[in-house]
């Protein structure tokens, strides 16, 4: 027998057990076809085929995957060739194999190399992404003028059927804010990967779960951006003050900023005259968008609203009465 006869017989005792997640297709002198899977999504197909010279010269390669980046192939791709030129004069296969496979064990944030990629573009001066490879998660801050926004997201090992987390937030923007960037991001990933409660039309198809890394951050990018630079619906005063050392963090305090359903803002004693103001038949609406108003702090049903107003204004017209009678 000759060498790569020798090393294809190798291959087929060995390569299912020393590379963890492999499967054998086809191991002939043409070609050596090797299915290595760590996850449903990080699922590598390497083809093999031998030069002239071998093994003088490295094998020659070729990765494919249903499920990982093309981009990603192609660096993994001219890694694993230097690899092989390591093993000049020696057999390959095996040590190229092991190597995909390492790599798919070291590199848990290869299934969203393009998001990663796509996020880091809408990223600006002053903002900063790093990859934790070991904890498999993102560090990302985002910052606009001297806010800033900071947390890890945590990619699952079952990424993209399980959404990513948000953890870890620290945040000089107020207290309600950091709950709604933490809050939102959160549902954006379950929508990700949960079907909705109401049942779809048929015509859309079975749900299926789909990538969430990317929608959150942009979220929190889009949301960390924009909000310093939101104005009060009503008195249109710039809500969040220029210092963020100045933020109001009483949440009953007049100047505090509050966010209605319709992501727009108010400083509180705002909105509370806003809400007390006719006319308020079909409920009070968003000044800036025409969406109506729901929140948390402001629960009255339209008639009774419309007849606290009636009885505030019918006793300032007695107080009014009272001061004109002694003057």
């Amino acid at each position: 027998m000759g060498l790569i006869e020798d090393e294809l017989e190798e291959v087929r005792k060995l390569c299912q057990r020393v590379v963890e997640g492999s499967k054998l297709v086809s191991c002939v002198r043409t070609m050596v076809r090797v299915e290595i899977r760590r996850t449903g999504f990080k699922h590598i197909v390497a083809c093999i085929q031998f030069p002239e010279d071998y093994p003088q010269y490295p094998l020659l390669l070729e990765l494919k995957s249903k499920t990982l980046s093309d981009k990603l192939l192609e660096g993994l791709t001219q890694v694993c060739e230097q690899e092989a030129k390591r093993f000049s004069g020696k057999p390959q296969v095996l040590a190229v194999l092991k190597f995909i496979r390492s790599f798919l064990d070291e590199n848990p944030l290869s299934c969203c190399y393009d998001e990663i990629a796509n996020i880091k573009n809408t990223l600006t001066d002053g903002d900063e992404l790093k990859l934790k490879q070991k904890s498999s998660s993102i560090v990302l801050r985002i910052t606009q003028e001297d806010y800033y926004f900071k947390a890890r997201v945590f990619v699952p090992e079952d990424y993209p059927i399980q959404a990513v987390s948000v953890e870890e937030a620290e945040t000089n923007f107020p207290p309600l804010l950091r709950r709604f960037f933490v809050g939102h991001a959160k549902e954006i990933a379950r929508q990700c990967v949960e079907p909705p409660l109401r049942k779809q039309p048929a015509s859309k198809g079975a749900f299926r779960p789909r990538a969430s890394l990317q929608p959150v951050a942009g979220f929190l990018v889009s949301a960390v951006k924009q909000l310093p630079r939101e104005k009060c619906q009503l008195c249109e005063g710039q809500c969040l003050p220029r210092d963020p050392q100045d933020v109001e963090p009483d949440e009953s305090a007049d100047m505090h900023v509050e966010r209605v359903y319709c992501s727009h803002l108010f400083h509180l004693h705002c909105l509370i005259t806003y809400m007390k103001t006719p006319p308020f038949q079909g409920g009070k609406k968003c000044p800036a968008c025409g969406q109506r108003i729901y929140h948390d702090k402001w629960r009255l049903s339209e008639r009774l609203a419309e007849d606290r107003w009636a009885h505030q204004e019918a006793r300032n017209r007695e107080l009014q009465e009272v001061e004109e009678f002694f003057h």
